[in-house]
């Protein structure tokens, strides 16, 4: 069985992840924010089962990282998976956010994933094997009006994560994305909203007011519809197979639920990876080294 670390468990995909994998035999140290406070509910709940070890972890704090890691790493010699769940979804007109709220997001999205694949890289280099499965979203693949903050963090997560991908292969390490369409998590019900303190929004003309209540509408139906994959155990099933999968056949991308067409944008994409990888001449370099 396998030593997992997994972000954000105080609810949605993380919180189902822990309890999914903990049955399963696994080891999961299920990391949070607030576990003493805010969210003491689902730690106690988590806590209570077996194979699981509760611990707290903010991605925006260095020091909370390397101290849930250092907790860790007394416990294992090095985790044999880490899952970047934790996240946060800004919903709102871009220009109304302020610059300090598009770090904020990037941070919690972005930096986030760093800080905790990077606490933990050296001993999991040193062991030449491990998976590291960032949650990006569909959003990191397609772009839509109000989300505008939310695709640029998960835009960059695509990114980072594929170079990283290249990067750790002749290490032994593999790294993976899954995309979620929208699911029944609580990540839309908390998105924060731009303060917008100097009204921007009020400017904007009827029509994207009324474009963005729409949306709103528009998700709650989705969410409603029983015909629609809105489950997100789905996502839960996912991560299982990812795991359970030989390393070197892991696909890089994984598009669980409504995939709003970025299916086929992935399969398009991924035809265009070889010959860029021999201009580079690095195809050699990029393929995980599994011995």
């Amino acid at each position: 069985m396998s030593s997992i670390v997994i972000t954000g468990c105080s609810s949605g995909f993380g919180f189902l992840a822990a309890q999914r994998l903990a049955a399963g035999g696994h080891q999961v140290f299920a990391t949070m924010r607030d576990a003493g406070g805010k969210n003491s509910g689902p730690a106690e709940k988590l806590g209570a089962l077996d194979n699981i070890d509760v611990l707290d972890l903010d991605v925006t704090s260095d020091a909370s990282v390397d101290a849930a890691a250092a907790v860790v790493l007394a416990a294992t010699a090095a985790p044999d998976v880490i899952i970047n769940n934790a996240g946060q979804m800004y919903v709102g007109f871009a220009e109304a956010f302020t610059a300090d709220e598009l770090s904020r997001q990037l941070d919690v999205n972005v930096v986030g994933i760093h800080r905790v694949s990077r606490a933990f890289l050296p001993p999991m280099r040193r062991r030449a094997k491990g998976l590291i499965v960032n949650i990006s979203s569909i959003a990191g693949r397609m772009a839509a009006p109000f989300f505008a903050v939310y695709h640029a963090s998960k835009w960059a997560v695509e990114g980072y994560s594929l170079a990283l991908r290249r990067e750790l292969a002749c290490a032994g390490l593999d790294v993976v994305v899954v995309e979620p369409g929208p699911f029944t998590t609580e990540l839309f019900l908390q998105s924060p909203r731009p303060q917008d303190k100097d009204n921007r929004t009020q400017s904007y003309p009827e029509v994207a007011h009324q474009t963005f209540d729409g949306m709103g509408a528009a998700f709650e139906g989705m969410f409603s519809d029983p015909e629609v994959p809105t489950d997100p155990a789905a996502v839960v099933d996912r991560l299982v197979e990812l795991i359970d999968m030989a390393p070197g056949t892991r696909p890089f991308r994984s598009v669980v639920g409504v995939d709003l067409g970025v299916t086929e944008r992935n399969a398009t994409d991924e035809a265009h990876e070889g010959p860029f990888l021999q201009a580079m001449g690095i195809e050699e370099f990029v393929r995980l080294q599994t011995s």
